[in-house]
């Protein structure tokens, strides 16, 4: 691909090394989360949205869980004046969730969003002011010492106006472009503005992080960011933050990374929404720690609803492959997944496991409310014997014989590879039930009676082209001696191989379900199956229905 060369690395290794980050495995506590779906998100939108639906998404956020929520821009344009002001007007903030406002390090934005914010009873005022080298130069055409200056009037003025306003504030301030920014000057940028702030332990500040433009790999990042963490003034009251985009799509590696080498606090998105290639996607990240054993404290157990409600309000959509969101995220279409998964389950009830450790499935599905009904294996041409067998089981309880479960499992991808779909649970079952509960008959068994003869003999009723028989036959039970008056009345020769039985439901009134294999010489099993309240009269059918099946395939073969 051509153009390449026109491209160089354009982010800031630290001036020393930091690699502390590299010995740790996981993350063992959840960062303070902190949405900005209502002002990142909600700018990138195509047509953002109105105020009740802000309000709308405000009340899922809160009801998710999250504790900061960055509601807007509120200098930018009335609309999100309005919503900030309706908020605090109509008292939709809760007293444990905190609001969070963005205005640039200009004098007249502040004011505008100190207007706003006004009464607000937990508020972060959140300033920026962009410090890398391409917006020095390019857009400001000033000095490190002038760019610096910018942001410490910005705080002096934050400062001076949330003494005169009305609320709880704190503040939070973002070199902005810091991937394209030397980081030890992004660094005495962060401390001259802390200088100013003079963060204690009862009033910490924030120092925000922003890979406005994500141009640099994970772990460059957590290098910077231990650099940042280490060498922080009165870092003991402060938080620091990140705010990762998504360009070179590791939005949350670089998240995760950030949080080992010190960060303390994530802003972020639902889904990754944002401007270009979007945010932090805030649902991965601590649905990533849910996953290791660790509460996130975020609450997704209704993942779709999230995501329905995601999508009505901003009109975009949640991809099928979203991890732990989308719809096909927990689906195996695969033959050999679907039978791991198959058995793992079956392992799990087996052993009556806690732990989760079913091959495939990172988590439980049933932890954000999907189902193992229809969700965890869908049956395509791609399927297999233990996909098509745990579906079955899973939705009608059909426990199919081992021998059974290949020639069923070729059934189902041949119908779906010939109609090139996928195949629902009630059109497996249709299948299966028109195979083998239900073949082409050649003959009926209208009655049966039994007496306590020489071992058990039985009275058979044939029917067969309008015409009826009754057969009389001895055996040393009653499916054998049902089975030996059918071979007199037809005159073929065939061996009994399988037969199995179970209850459809734990209820003891439940119906038996019966499955049959005969073969003849080449040992190919034809199968038949039914269902009675009546064990002996289910096993009955299913030997009728696997003749059948057998005559059906075999024609005049069958003899």
């Amino acid at each position: 691909m051509k153009g390449f060369e026109k491209y160089q690395k354009s982010y800031f290794m630290p001036p020393e090394d930091c690699y502390e980050w590299i010995h740790k495995d996981t993350i063992d506590e959840p960062p303070v989360w902190c949405s900005v779906d209502l002002r990142d998100g909600n700018q990138a939108l195509i047509e953002p949205m109105s105020l009740e639906e802000k309000i709308e998404y405000f009340k899922m956020l809160i009801e998710i869980g999250f504790k900061e929520i960055e509601v807007g821009f509120p200098a930018a344009s009335e609309t999100e004046f309005t919503f900030l002001r309706t908020l605090i007007d109509r008292k939709l903030i809760p007293d444990d969730v905190t609001v969070q406002v963005l205005t640039q390090a200009r004098e007249h934005i502040i004011r505008k969003t100190f207007e706003a914010v006004d009464g607000a009873p937990n508020a972060i005022v959140h300033v920026y002011n962009s410090t890398s080298v391409a917006q020095r130069e390019q857009v400001f055409r000033k000095s490190k010492e002038e760019i610096k200056q910018i942001a410490v009037d910005g705080a002096k003025l934050l400062k001076e106006l949330a003494a005169e306003a009305k609320g709880n504030f704190r503040f939070e301030y973002s070199p902005e472009s810091f991937h394209g920014t030397e980081v030890d000057y992004a660094v005495e940028v962060c401390n001259a503005v802390l200088d100013v702030w003079e963060p204690q332990a009862d009033a910490p500040a924030i120092i925000n992080i922003p890979a406005t433009v994500e141009n640099a790999m994970p772990h460059v990042f957590a290098s910077q960011i231990e650099y940042v963490s280490k060498h922080l003034k009165y870092r003991d009251n402060v938080v620091l933050s990140l705010h990762p985009h998504n360009d070179r799509g590791t939005g949350v590696a670089t998240a995760e990374l950030g949080v080992l080498a010190g960060a303390d606090r994530l802003e972020g998105t639902l889904f990754g929404n944002g401007e270009r290639t979007g945010n932090l996607d805030l649902v991965t990240v601590a649905m990533n720690m849910h996953s290791h054993g660790v509460d996130s404290k975020l609450d997704f157990h209704n993942m779709q609803e999230i995501a329905d409600t995601y999508e009505r309000l901003t009109a975009m959509q949640v991809s099928k492959r979203e991890p732990y969101a989308g719809e096909l995220v927990f689906t195996a279409f695969s033959g050999s997944h679907q039978d791991a998964i198959s058995k793992g389950m079956a392992y799990r009830e087996e052993k009556n496991q806690n732990l989760w450790t079913v091959p495939y499935l990172p988590i439980d599905p049933k932890d954000v409310g999907r189902t193992y009904d229809s969700d965890v294996i869908r049956i395509n041409s791609q399927s297999g014997k233990g996909g098509v067998s745990y579906v079955l089981k899973q939705n009608f309880g059909i426990v199919l014989p081992d021998k059974m479960r290949e020639e069923v499992g070729y059934l189902m991808k041949g119908v779906s590879d010939h109609a090139h779909a996928e195949l629902s649970p009630e059109e497996m079952l249709k299948v299966f039930e028109d195979t083998y509960r239900n073949p082409k008959r050649s003959f009926a068994i209208t009655e049966v009676h039994f007496q306590q003869k020489d071992g058990i003999t039985t009275q058979v009723s044939f029917e067969k082209d309008g015409i009826k028989e009754v057969v009389e036959a001895k055996g040393n039970g009653r499916l054998n001696a049902v089975n030996n008056a059918i071979k007199d009345y037809l005159g073929i020769s065939y061996a009994l191989d399988v037969y199995e039985e179970h209850s459809l439901s734990k209820n003891s009134s439940s119906k038996a379900m019966a499955y049959v294999g005969i073969t003849q010489d080449e040992k190919k099993l034809y199968w038949g199956v039914s269902s009675d309240e009546d064990i002996i009269r289910a096993s009955i059918d299913a030997l009728e229905h696997a003749v059948n099946h057998m005559i059906e395939k075999k024609g005049d073969k069958v003899r």
